[in-house]
């Protein structure tokens, strides 16, 4: 972009696939955020790297960290998430807390010199936040370091941002690991590093990568230590408000599953049933949600993208939990609650739950169903594919399990978003599908059948749960005394926003090859760094999908 556009454009974000022409938001964000919102998202980001720098400083100098430095820079970092937060207030919040983090860190360090960005001083009015903001662009650094390096820097910070929204949950729940937190410090300080070649930054984002798989795994423990192995489930999916269980209701989007328990327990006795929606649909296999709440009956509406049909027609409120929020209209607003970091206009804070609660009651809740009832089978987590690994490994080896497809990652609006379900549709009966995250509304309303006594297509859970992927993946390799790459195995990743760029770096330093990912290439890809991937890992994007499903079948 040249010098005179970035002085005339408002904006400057392509952290995510939908983004404006494939390029960038220049005006708005597809996601609806204003040029505003997203200048103080770029004041918030350059306040934690100031943190960081001063942070990583600290700790070369042996000085210890604040406590509390991990779980803040998690959870500012998670607001910068497309679809999480579009309060100015909130983002204004991290930019002044980020100041005081830093100086306390400071004034107990040794001076050294650092970069400037050490000596950053906010503004202190939104307003001033805002025009302060827009120097902190990113195509400031395409000036400083050609898009190449500065896009590489980008790669770098979606991932972070993807890291860091799984590490938050894992503090959450009382899972620590410092390394990861480390990491993130190092990675933000990275983007104020003198020149940096091609060669540093993709080092840096296959640590990332590294590190990613570490915090899924670590997410991993924490949901399973706390609530059990997800089990083979049957779920009621009320796909409209007359195909539900009668009675008051609430629903609950997002990822958080400590939110999750925390309504649950909450609206014990209530006489409110509680229902998920998008990616915590897999909730409802874990044993202790099972055993403890049979007022979790079940979910509610499909992928995120369609949450604004879906919410106006849910008869209760809304708890949003985590990213993918889509601002409400005014018609159903006032009935929007949100937990930290999810922020919005109008939206309120959950609190102690007696307003939800309270707004459950008041509202009409699910009549007796009119409809026909569907239901949904879930819980094939790691521990239980891994449960029937011989079968598995028997099956292949007869011949009568030909390949295994992972399709799976973010759904989204786009009519390109098509090729998943035309692609899933098309895999032959003698293959399993393996399913995760959002994406798999997009194939999860199709009849596959069975192969060898297993659903041919079994849902491994939410985004985090690319870990039990690998997980299967990695035992599989070993049964067979191969690599994963050997294996008669493909990836087929739908990407949208920065947690699926983490999962990507996980798939790159693992060593996988030939992913096929779509539905789009990602903005912040030069046709450099493209190259890059598709030489060194033979990375492929989605084009046509009986084309792409004949070449993983090897015909």
């Amino acid at each position: 972009m040249a010098s005179t556009d970035i002085e005339n454009v408002d904006m400057y974000c392509f952290q995510c696939e939908q983004t404006a022409r494939g390029e960038a938001c220049t005006t708005r964000g597809v996601c609806t955020k204003d040029a505003s919102v997203a200048a103080l998202q770029d004041h918030l980001m350059w306040g934690l790297q100031s943190v960081a720098v001063v942070a990583e400083s600290a700790l070369r100098a042996g000085v210890a960290l604040p406590d509390n430095l991990h779980n803040f820079v998690a959870q500012a970092i998670f607001s910068t998430l497309t679809n999480v937060n579009f309060s100015p207030e909130e983002i204004a919040q991290y930019i002044l807390e980020c100041e005081t983090l830093r100086d306390t860190i400071r004034a107990s360090s040794p001076s050294y010199w650092l970069p400037p960005v050490a000596s950053w001083v906010p503004a202190k009015t939104i307003d001033q936040m805002v025009t302060q903001g827009k120097t902190y662009s990113i195509p400031h650094r395409f000036a400083l370091l050609g898009k190449d390096r500065a896009c590489l820097q980008e790669l770098l910070m979606y991932g972070v941002k993807g890291v860091e929204a799984y590490y938050y949950h894992a503090l959450l729940l009382g899972e620590k690991n410092d390394e990861i937190g480390e990491f993130a410090l190092k990675a933000l300080a990275s983007i104020h590093q003198m020149d940096p070649t091609v060669e540093d930054l993709l080092g840096l984002c296959l640590e990332c990568g590294k590190v990613n798989f570490a915090a899924m795994e670590l997410l991993d423990k924490a949901h399973t230590t706390r609530y059990g192995h997800p089990e083979i489930t049957k779920v009621l999916w009320a796909k409209t408000p007359q195909s539900g269980k009668a009675g008051k209701a609430i629903l609950i989007s997002g990822h958080d599953l400590l939110a999750l328990e925390q309504l649950l327990e909450l609206t014990k006795g209530c006489n409110i049933n509680v229902y998920t929606h998008g990616e915590m649909l897999p909730c409802n296999a874990y044993p202790l949600f099972k055993s403890k709440y049979p007022h979790l009956v079940g979910h509610y509406g499909t992928a995120w993208q369609n949450q604004r049909k879906e919410f106006e027609a849910f008869p209760g409120p809304i708890f949003m939990t985590t990213n993918c929020y889509v601002p409400a209209p005014p018609s159903y607003l006032d009935r929007v609650f949100a937990a930290s970091p999810v922020g919005g206009i109008g939206v309120k804070k959950i609190g102690n739950f007696d307003a939800i609660i309270a707004c459950a009651r008041s509202m009409p809740g699910f009549p007796n169903p009119s409809e026909n009832l569907s239901y949904l089978t879930i819980g094939f987590a790691h521990n239980t594919v891994l449960s029937v690994a011989d079968q598995v490994i028997a099956a292949v080896k007869s011949g009568a399990l030909r390949r295994i497809f992972l399709i799976g990652g973010c759904d989204g609006m786009e009519k390109e978003r098509n090729y998943f379900t035309e692609f899933a549709a098309q895999v032959p009966s003698d293959c399993l599908i393996l399913t995760l995250a959002c994406g798999k509304f997009k194939i999860n309303g199709g009849q596959y059948g069975t192969l060898g006594g297993l659903p041919r297509l079994l849902d491994m859970g939410q985004c985090n749960d690319a870990y039990s992927a690998i997980k299967v993946a990695v035992a599989l390799a070993g049964a067979f005394n191969t690599d994963v790459n050997s294996l008669p195995l493909s990836l087929v990743i739908s990407w949208f926003e920065q947690k699926a760029v983490a999962i990507l770096l996980t798939l790159l330093y693992l060593g996988i090859q030939n992913i096929h990912i779509g539905p789009k290439v990602p903005g912040f890809f030069t046709p450099t760094i493209l190259n890059v991937l598709v030489e060194k890992f033979h990375l492929h994007v989605t084009g046509d999908p009986a084309t792409d499903l004949r070449s993983m079948l090897g015909h």
